[in-house]
């Protein structure tokens, strides 16, 4: 946005920037859900695939799903967040798993 703000130097009123704040993109946690059939060394597969998580993350991640119900793999913007969830979708399908991957906001 442009303002029209005097100028020390000459009195003339001249057109400067106004500082304006760029809000960062909210960001959204992609979480695994737990279900009975998905083998827990699939679920280290996808983890250590799509998020990047080494095996020691990926068991520690895999863990809280199997025993709390669901896990986050990562935190990022929405359209990132959406591409995740997809890549993960259809490679649980291609390989006849009902693991389920969902985002939820920050």
């Amino acid at each position: 946005m442009v303002t029209r703000k005097q100028t020390e130097r000459d009195g003339d009123a001249a057109l400067l920037p106004d500082k304006s704040r760029v809000k960062p993109p909210p960001m959204f946690k992609v979480l695994l859900l737990n279900d009975d059939f998905t083998p827990m060394d699939f679920v280290i597969v996808v983890l250590e695939k799509f998020f990047g998580l080494a095996r020691e993350q990926a068991t520690t991640v895999m863990l809280k799903v199997h025993r709390e119900g669901k896990g986050v793999c990562g935190v990022y913007p929405r359209d990132l967040a959406a591409t995740k969830i997809e890549q993960v979708s259809e490679f649980a399908r291609r390989y006849q798993h009902p693991l389920a991957c969902v985002m939820e906001e920050n």
